[in-house]
């Protein structure tokens, strides 16, 4: 099955932000493009909306002036839904209620042709509801862009329950035509972003509902340790407080209130009070003009010291043991059954997060998960009150020896990027076990939808078949609520034998 021959018409329902920019896409991809919108006028406006926005185009050298007047001229407001007759392909970017995009949908069915393709932009709600209302649900499919869909890659093309094989596959080439890069998943609740990106939300949230570290700190971390764009605090402002809590509670609520999926009582007391984020000039942070932004906590400078006693594998940290030789601290290694750690001049141990507190053993600190340590610019250290002076002093002075700023956090289990990183792990091997999509497609949904600078089958490789379900498994054993217990597809990975290497390491 190919893409939609560009002759055929494209029409798209709806002209909120997300609508415009479907109809730019398939507009500049060569289709004549049909505008409707409930409100009398509105389409003629967006269409003059697009044009302008074709105009930029030009003036940035994206796009000449001959495809500019040819795109103009395929576009054409509808002022009824009976102008749609005719076209190959109806995307829907109405408001997000199930009886407003059913009833839509109902009315487009007796309008359209019998193989006009029907697709729905919803971001939360499921597609085989929509389609239910419909006679004949194997052409409709889901088609979520990403915002701004001129440009963001990402399409998730979802097949709901009555979804025929024919519909998913022309969808999904036509997406590629556009210039798209098509995902293809099962309607799931949150499909594959919004599914596996709940815990770089939620974690973030429960460190600091622990009292673990402030949001700067946090998003600090998340940040120059663990690689990503944005920090979840500050990524909720810009997308909007109450945006990202609807969708997390729609996704809890579709899952049966599971557990690890559970909004944060923090971010629902934001919402109440009306801190949205950057809409409303104040979430996390205050935006209002000349308000100061809160700086990470960073640890004064300490003494590195003279050597460290490597114990062990470090696993996913094992290079910081060149990195510590190349700033001039001797490194003794030792091979010991008992334990992967670093032990210090004064006795004290330093350890990669692995799920545990420190509280539990005499003089530990723990530091977290680095995409690289190497190009990382900060490190988190977490310690208890039982942690000696010396033992973190040390511990500060080796890391700001290799040139990272430190930021010590409360005695939090998995620490920040450790326990983020771990659990979208997990959802990800969920999501496979369970014909989501494939590991392939979710590592290209995770990458282009949410700017992760991995995907979570790439970290899992990267991290060995036994971390995530390790560090989890800890986490289990000292929160039982089921949050962070692991999946039974997690279990089977980390224990199923690599045949290449003979073992389960």
């Amino acid at each position: 099955m190919t893409a939609l021959d560009l002759s055929s018409p494209v029409a798209v329902v709806g002209t909120g932000t997300m609508g415009q920019g479907i109809a730019q896409v398939a507009l500049v991809a060569g289709h004549p493009v049909r505008l409707y919108d409930a409100v009398p006028g509105r389409a003629q406006d967006v269409a003059d909306a697009i044009g302008a926005r074709l105009d930029r185009l030009v003036e940035k050298d994206r796009l000449t002036g001959a495809d500019r007047d040819a795109a103009r001229a395929r576009l054409h407001p509808a002022e009824t839904l009976a102008e749609l007759a005719d076209c190959a392909l109806v995307v829907e970017a109405v408001l997000e209620r199930l009886d407003v995009k059913q009833e839509l949908f109902r009315e487009l069915e007796d309008v359209v042709r019998e193989d006009c393709l029907l697709a729905t932009n919803t971001s939360s709600l499921s597609v085989t509801a929509i389609g239910g209302a419909l006679a004949h649900p194997g052409r409709f499919v889901g088609l979520h862009f990403f915002n701004p869909a001129p440009l963001l890659p990402l399409v998730e093309v979802v097949s709901g329950f009555a979804t025929d094989v024919t519909s998913a596959t022309r969808a999904y080439e036509t997406a590629r035509a556009w210039g798209k890069t098509p995902v293809a998943c099962a309607d799931t609740p949150g499909f594959i972003v919004n599914r596996i990106a709940r815990p770089f939300y939620a974690e973030a949230f429960a460190v600091y509902e622990a009292q673990g570290a402030d949001p700067a700190t946090i998003d600090a971390v998340l940040r120059e340790c663990g690689g990503f764009r944005m920090g979840a605090f500050e990524l909720t402002d810009l997308i909007g407080q109450d945006v990202n809590e609807s969708v997390t509670h729609s996704v809890w609520q579709s899952f049966f209130q599971d557990v690890r999926f559970t909004p944060s009582l923090a971010q629902r007391r934001l919402v109440e009070s009306g801190r949205l984020g950057r809409k409303s000039g104040h979430g996390w942070y205050d935006y209002a003009e000349g308000a100061d932004r809160p700086e990470p906590h960073t640890a004064e400078k300490a003494r590195p010291p003279a050597y460290v006693v490597a114990e062990g594998d470090l696993g996913p940290a094992s290079e910081l043991l060149g990195l510590i030789r190349e700033a001039g601290i001797q490194v003794r290694e030792e091979d010991e059954d008992h334990g992967t750690r670093l032990v210090l001049p004064g006795g004290g141990q330093l350890a990669l997060a692995d799920g545990q507190t420190s509280v539990e053993f005499r003089d530990v600190v723990y530091f977290d998960l680095a995409l690289d340590y190497r190009r990382a610019t900060r490190i988190a250290l977490s310690a208890s009150q039982d942690t000696s002076a010396q033992t973190l002093a040390e511990a500060t002075g080796l890391f700001q020896a290799l040139g990272k700023d430190v930021s010590v956090i409360g005695d939090v289990p998995g620490m920040i990027v450790a326990r983020t990183v771990a659990r979208i792990v997990d959802l990800a091997h969920d999501a496979v076990a369970k014909g989501v999509a494939t590991e392939e497609d979710i590592d290209t949904a995770m990458r282009l939808g949410v700017n992760y600078p991995l995907g979570p089958f790439e970290w899992s490789r990267r991290l060995g078949r036994n971390w995530a379900y390790a560090l989890l498994d800890d986490l289990h054993l000292r929160d039982p609520s089921g949050r962070y217990a692991p999946s039974l597809a997690l279990y089977r990975h980390a224990y199923a034998t690599d045949k290449r290497e003979g073992s389960t390491s």
